[in-house]
């Protein structure tokens, strides 16, 4: 798959994992997508660790901001300037968990929370435009929001990213929203349901892989947890939702065989 130079404005672009444990997370992604490691130079940089496959970017780790926090991963989502997108988050009844700063000469982010609590990244390209593949085994293949309170979430995205809304009826639930740019789907959306247990508003971050039970398999021989065993889901691929060894929350998904 060509490199990926650019992301349009409202486009999920990046993702990294925060960790207390980061030594113990990066050896488990590694082992897992085969990913390589190398921490960003820079001495302030306070380790930041990009992943590599086939010599592009993918993804990262990093250290917490501050003790007591758990693991986790961000989604970041593309904007040409993150100071008017977070005056937007404001305005549309979100929060800035982070105010916007400078990363070096690699871009400029924000940290924001929607008005549902689910907590994401917006960022404006320097140096750095995102990951430079997806869709593909080992790399990022989407991103969603999953929320105790689509309708709330859905006016709030509308206004800050400009997204249009596809409904895909889910059976009796709420049907799964798909949040588009013109014609394209850049992400989703759905309600969080009784039957998840307390599961907290967030972005969920979903790798592809070429065999969902076998990465299961293996990513259990490294010390995660299997939270959704695989399972077939029509159209879209075979699934599951896996915790790693030091809890941080991600989804793999193998695309439908031909």
């Amino acid at each position: 798959m060509p490199e990926i130079t650019e992301y349009a404005p409202g486009t999920p672009c990046w993702v990294d994992v925060t960790s207390p444990e980061l030594d113990r997370t990066i050896s488990f992604y590694s082992e897992l997508f085969g990913w390589e490691a190398d921490k960003v130079p820079q001495p302030d940089a306070g380790g930041y660790t990009m992943f590599s496959k086939d010599g592009k970017h993918v993804a990262a780790a990093s250290p917490p901001p501050q003790e007591g926090m758990p693991s986790f991963w961000t989604t970041y989502i593309a904007s040409d300037d993150v100071d008017a997108t977070a005056g937007k988050v404001r305005e549309a009844g979100g929060s800035l968990l982070m105010e916007p700063f400078d990363v070096f000469d690699s871009g400029r982010m924000v940290v924001a929370q929607d008005p549902t609590g689910a907590a994401f990244g917006v960022w404006q390209a320097g140096e750095h435009h995102g990951a430079q593949l997806a869709n593909e085994p080992g790399t990022v293949t989407w991103n969603e929001c999953q929320t105790n309170d689509v309708e709330a979430a859905e006016t709030f995205y509308r206004a800050v990213f400009g997204y249009e809304i596809d409904q895909m009826p889910m059976g009796e639930g709420e049907p799964y929203r798909v949040l588009k740019l013109g014609d394209k789907g850049v992400g989703g959306m759905f309600q969080i349901t009784p039957e998840m247990g307390e599961m907290p508003p967030n972005w969920a971050t979903v790798f592809a892989v070429a065999d969902t039970d076998a990465t299961c398999a293996k990513a259990e021989e490294l010390g995660a947890k299997v939270l959704v065993p695989p399972m077939d889901l029509p159209e879209v691929g075979r699934y599951a939702v896996l915790q790693d060894p030091v809890d941080a929350v991600f989804q793999v998904l193998a695309n439908p065989a031909d």
